[in-house]
């Protein structure tokens, strides 16, 4: 094996940017690892943890970008590096000739004339000084990192409420602003519905069925998954419901949160109560209920379906206990053709929002708890679903939505301890793998060569708009022998069918009954 690294001085890229950087140089033939980063004394430590701490990383400043990679050979490695600094060059120049890059805030906005948004994309460490100094300057902030305290994520908000603006994050990863994403996105329309969520798969999967009911959004404001927590306490949701109450391109919103603080959810209520226009909200494992001009639901296909439904002047039907299913018949030969699965099951996600609402989609079915995040319940015998997207999964290397290799060799290793369902999410669109299907299917295969044979069961997230296409990569699915459902509640519910004898026998009984 060989190891090289190459500092580039006073050089800085995204982080986005360099996962997918690190991502297309690991299909290298003979690559072992690659880890690319910011010389950041954190970073510095997650490339010890991968064995690519070689002496010149002391070295590097936060100002610097680190290049490591562990390859088969030494000419491996030299070509890998050689490879990233041209795939790093090509990202630095797109759409840039002629123009000199800004090397500060204060000279992006000199060079911008008329700019009112700053995304935000550093260490953690760094982030809170660089959204204040753009909030102070007037701009309104997406804030891509993670790991800024909670007390400077309360200090920015505080402040972008004061000025009226928002603070989209941190760690928010998906928004709309005026119909355009950014960061992990879809290729939905423009149009009337504004959306508050925390930061990610749970606005792209509300957006893309929202897409498919003839709906398009008129922005998409993230604001971070802390930001109904009692910390918090729900700053900038409060502030991004203002704002699209007063936008004239927003004729309905709708809102997807996890379960706020009770103290939280209290202003939220009353905050709703005053809005005038037609609003749903999501909020995984809440009670269904209409009060007033809100709809709360439990489902996010059915948020989406919801507020579809409201705006076509329909009287909103909330408090589905459980997902309907499309096709009936389909789902009951599928139990049928599959009377012999057994549990446990396995739940592994890229999206944290689908992980937890397909940890209430099976909790609901199987009338049990599911082990969240907990590998080792699986040799107990007990169903498991894991959010690959964690941190914990991810330190050294890129987002399993970037790079979805990380997901197989998860599952790969998880389905020895004899798992008989396996329950996923594929998400597609802007930033996201170039085809996550086709990369799942391998770990399909290569389960069946090793004798494995679970039943797969998952749901993909995205339109055909988008690069990857949605159809091309169900049909890669279903030919790799996976069972595609219409959305991630439904496969939930299915997967935990599949995985529990008794729950399959009532349901078939009650379905011909």
């Amino acid at each position: 094996m060989s190891k090289a690294v190459v500092v580039l001085q006073d050089t800085y890229f995204d982080s986005v940017v360099l996962m997918g950087a690190a991502s297309q140089v690991k299909k290298l033939p003979g690559m072992v690892e690659v880890a690319f980063f910011m010389g950041t004394e954190a970073n510095k430590v997650l490339l010890g943890n991968v064995g690519l701490r070689l002496p010149e990383v002391d070295a590097a400043t936060p100002s610097d970008t680190i290049l490591a990679v562990e390859a088969e050979d030494e000419a491996g490695a030299a070509q890998a590096l050689a490879e990233a600094k041209e795939v790093l060059s090509g990202k630095r120049k797109t759409g840039q000739a002629q123009q000199t890059l800004p090397r500060s805030l204060g000279g992006a906005i000199r060079q911008t004339e008329g700019a009112n948004l700053a995304v935000i994309s550093v260490p953690g460490r760094y982030a809170e000084a660089e959204a204040l100094r753009a909030l102070t300057s007037g701009l309104n902030v997406f804030l891509f990192s993670d790991n800024v305290p909670v007390e400077g994520e309360v200090r920015l908000k505080n402040e972008a409420v004061r000025r009226g603006l928002l603070c989209m994050g941190p760690d928010c990863g998906t928004a709309w602003i005026n119909g355009v994403g950014i960061g992990f996105s879809n290729a939905v329309p423009r149009g009337r519905v504004g959306l508050i969520s925390a930061s990610g798969t749970g606005a792209q999967a509300v957006a893309c069925r929202l897409a498919e009911n003839g709906e398009g959004l008129s922005h998409c404001l993230g604001v971070g998954g802390r930001d109904l927590s009692q910390e918090v306490g729900g700053l900038m949701t409060l502030q991004a419901l203002k704002m699209l109450e007063a936008d004239a391109a927003t004729e309905a919103i709708l809102i997807i949160s996890k379960p706020p603080h009770p103290a939280v959810l209290a202003k939220l209520e009353e905050a709703l109560r005053s809005v005038r226009k037609p609003v749903v909200v999501a909020c995984l494992g809440a009670q269904p209920r209409v009060e007033g001009n809100v709809c709360w639901v439990s489902w996010l296909a059915e948020a989406a379906d919801t507020l579809a439904a409201r705006l076509r002047g329909k009287t909103p039907v909330c408090g589905a206990a459980l997902p309907e299913f499309d096709d009936p018949a389909a789902v009951r030969a599928v139990l049928e053709e599959h009377a012999g699965a057994a549990g446990p099951l396995l739940g592994v996600y890229v999206g944290g929002t689908l992980a937890h609402e397909g940890e209430l989609a099976v909790n609901a079915q199987l009338g049990e708890t599911v082990a969240f995040g907990d590998e080792q319940a699986l040799a107990q015998g007990r169903s498991v679903i894991v959010d690959l997207g964690d941190d914990v999964f991810t330190q050294g290397r890129p987002h399993p939505m970037i790079d979805p290799s990380l997901r197989n060799d998860y599952l790969l290793r998880a389905l020895k301890a004899g798992v008989g369902v396996v329950l996923f999410d594929v998400v597609i669109g802007r930033c996201s793998h170039e085809d996550p299907a086709g990369v799942f299917a391998q770990a399909i295969a290569e389960a069946a060569r090793q004798g494995l044979r679970p039943v797969f069961v998952g749901s993909v997230v995205g339109v055909e708009d988008d690069a990857q296409k949605l159809g091309r990569q169900i049909e890669t699915l279903r030919a790799a022998g996976a069972i595609i459902l219409h959305n991630n509640a439904q496969a939930a519910r299915l997967a935990a069918l599949l995985a529990s004898p008794q729950r399959r026998a009532a349901y078939l009984s009650g379905a011909r009954g």
